[in-house]
């Protein structure tokens, strides 16, 4: 392992004993956070999310990741199946990719109109004013990627039976649409950045660069007071440690693991 591998894998391992202080202020004040993860396919939304909440309680956090809407959500308010992944008191919730597909994605692959995009500008911050001023905090990322970089992971995931299922057909029809998407990213950006709303963007070139930075950001920018893990100290078990002795009714599963 390198000297750079060996700083990063220690950076977060401090980062994630940050973020399981976050979500046990969170659990103990009942505040509810958002944060949600918009930018190009392949930036690293998704190794973020695995990164922030790899050392957090299941039972604290949510990762919200809607795939296409169904026939009966289509005929929807747009935001509606999206509201009901909003956190109750104590919860973070990330979004991957969320109500912003209106902004970005959906108007640069044809999958809706002009005048819906439009209407969506004009009422998301609105919706959004309603979701701060309710208590909720709401963080705003866009993960920046040149188009060399973002062609290279392509490659990678092509090459890589194990990521071929990350390349779905409108990350394929998205490579020629770079500028234009980064258009849309700039007209959705000055029309919905706000005080109780705000967009950061990161510099995702580099992944591992990126999520140290925007974990750290994040960490900032939510107003807290630090709780520290309290140490738990293990009583002296009574009598000899027992083996399992489980039921015949049960088969054992064979140990095929060859050690090396």
């Amino acid at each position: 392992m390198s000297n750079k591998d060996k700083g990063y894998r220690k950076t977060m391992e401090e980062l994630q004993l940050e973020l399981a202080g976050l979500h046990r202020w969170l659990k103990r004040s009942g505040h509810r956070v958002v944060v949600l993860f918009e930018g190009r396919d392949a930036a690293g939304k998704g190794g973020t999310i695995k990164a922030i909440t790899e050392s957090m309680d299941t039972r604290g956090y949510r990762v919200a990741a809607l795939g296409k809407p169904s026939e009966a959500e289509s005929t929807q308010w747009y935001f509606q199946r999206y509201v009901e992944h909003l956190p109750a008191a104590g919860e973070l919730v990330l979004f991957d990719r969320s109500w912003y597909n209106r902004a970005v994605v959906e108007p640069a692959m044809g999958f809706c109109t002009e005048q819906q995009r439009e209407d969506f500008l004009h009422a998301v911050p609105h919706f959004e004013k309603l979701l701060a001023d309710d208590g909720i905090v709401l963080i705003k990322y866009w993960l920046a990627v040149d188009q060399k970089k973002q062609e290279e992971r392509f490659a990678e995931r092509a090459e890589d039976p194990l990521k071929r299922w990350k390349l779905s057909p409108v990350d394929l029809a998205s490579r020629n649409k770079y500028a234009e998407m980064g258009q849309l990213r700039d007209q959705m950006i000055e029309r919905t950045n706000r005080p109780y709303a705000p967009w950061f963007v990161v510099d995702y070139n580099d992944q591992k660069r990126g999520r140290v930075n925007l974990i750290r950001h994040l960490l900032e920018h939510i107003p807290r007071k630090e709780t520290s893990i309290p140490e738990v100290k293990l009583p002296k078990l009574k009598g000899k440690p027992r083996r399992e002795h489980v039921t015949d009714k049960a088969q054992w599963v064979p140990d095929t693991f060859a050690d090396e």
